[in-house]
């Protein structure tokens, strides 16, 4: 794809915008940055392009007879694909491409990519860890917060891109092909944005669709869904399981050692040697050490890496133990299926704070996996009535409604008793409380650590 003096906007000016501006530019594009938010500063969007930056910024309602001007359209992961405005671009054959396959487009080396609804966060940086310590010219990007479009200016031949990718971006790729990708597993997730399930695990797969039978697609076995797609796929595959031995792939055996089989056993570490608790890390691990080893990273190396590891902020994260009561910060728990993970990792009685946005997910699986932990669930934000008809539902009547995040920590930290355990794990995204997960799991740590 060639951009030297084509037209190209750029739809979203969040910070892998800003990258995309940056890299069209440095590449010879003539570049509009248009954002539907009329409430941005303008100097200060221009001060975070740099002075040498030409683009054009247009801000609020999209100006008619622009699309007529435009020969491509790069969009931010936040922008629905499905908008009239990017309807109309394709009607007029604007090319329309994602954040993700300008990156790759113009980045140079090669590609290890991991997606799934829960874990892609934990997995790429433990992976980023790992080809680390092979490769010093690694690069951890994508949805894990480092733009791939910054990335890829800097990235030369011998470079590594670990790329988290997330559903939405994966919807706009056309040439992205990983040598290695991962798919850790699927559920329920962003139904507001994809609409069926269907179209979310698509949007998911596309991570594989440009392999060749030259890479390797490394997959969940005890997830229904991405075992079948094992047999769709070109790359060759390679299997993980968290419940059984396997022939050849990476897995768990009934005392607790992770092995690795393709085709010589060996064995990686036993998870008591690991510092993640919980079978969804221990997935993760798997997910990772399946994807270096695939890449031909020794395995020794792999193992050190993988022994040092200390896991990721807000997912499961332990933050002090107060009058006996340990605090965990989970506020990474964005939806159901990755709350149920935060509170199988408890191994004592919790008092749990849940709720948030709406992305319209149900909540009796989540609340089905209390599993006799949860002495008292807090909710809070604009789901709380919803869980609290499915906790209704589902036999639950210890929970109570806060009506700040303040209160919800505080009336936690008085609700628990020495021995147990308060867990921030919402089951919900941040959205009208917080920017975003991160803020709320800061928040939560301040407060926890001022009592």
């Amino acid at each position: 794809m060639e951009v030297t003096g084509k037209k190209v906007l750029v739809f979203g000016s969040g910070i892998s915008g800003m990258g995309a501006v940056k890299l069209l530019e440095d590449h010879g594009a003539d570049v509009i940055l248009y954002d539907g938010n009329d409430k941005l500063d303008k100097c200060e969007m221009k001060a975070k392009l740099g002075e040498g930056s030409k683009a054009e910024i247009i801000l609020g309602e999209f100006p008619e007879g622009l699309v007529d001007t435009l020969d491509i359209t790069v969009l931010s992961p936040g922008v629905p694909t499905d908008l009239p405005i990017i309807n109309e671009m394709h009607e007029k054959n604007v090319t329309v491409i994602g954040e993700v396959e300008l990156a790759y487009v113009y980045g140079k080396g090669d590609v290890l990519a991991i997606t799934g609804t829960n874990g892609k966060t934990t997995t790429t940086s433990l992976l980023g860890e790992i080809m680390k310590a092979y490769n010093e010219h690694t690069y951890v990007v994508g949805n894990i917060g480092n733009p791939y479009t910054v990335a890829a200016g800097m990235m030369e031949e011998d470079a590594v891109a670990v790329a988290e990718m997330s559903s939405f971006q994966l919807e706009s790729i056309v040439t992205f092909r990983p040598k290695v990708s991962v798919i850790l597993n699927f559920s329920p997730d962003h139904l507001n944005r994809h609409h069926t399930m269907e179209a979310y695990v698509e949007a998911k797969k596309n991570i594989a669709k440009n392999q060749t039978e030259d890479d390797y697609c490394i997959l969940n076995y005890e997830d229904d869904l991405t075992r079948a797609f094992g047999n769709e796929v070109k790359a060759k595959v390679i299997y993980f399981s968290s419940k059984r031995e396997l022939e050849k792939g990476i897995y768990l055996d009934k005392d607790g050692n992770i092995i690795y089989k393709n085709p010589e056993k060996v064995l990686v570490c036993n998870v008591n040697e690991l510092k993640l608790l919980g079978m969804h890390n221990y997935e993760n691990y798997m997910a990772a050490v399946a994807m270096a080893a695939v890449y031909g990273v020794p395995m020794d190396v792999i193992r050190k890496a993988a022994l040092a590891f200390k896991g990721v902020e807000h997912r499961i994260e332990y933050v002090t133990e107060k009058d006996g009561v340990a605090y965990y910060n989970d506020s990474k728990g964005t939806n159901p299926d990755a709350a149920i993970k935060g509170i199988q990792a408890m191994n004592r009685k919790t008092v749990l704070i849940g709720g948030g946005y709406d992305k319209g997910s149900e909540y009796t699986e989540w609340i089905n996996a209390f599993d006799g932990k949860v002495k008292k669930l807090i909710l809070i934000g604009a789901t709380k009535e919803k869980i609290a008809a499915d906790a209704q539902k589902c036999g639950f009547h210890d929970y109570v409604f806060a009506d700040t995040f303040e209160e919800a920590v505080l009336l936690a930290a008085k609700t628990a008793e020495s021995g147990d355990a308060v867990l921030l794990s919402p089951a919900c995204a941040s959205w009208g409380m917080f920017p975003n997960y991160e803020v709320r799991g800061d928040e939560f740590k301040r407060i926890v650590n001022s009592l």
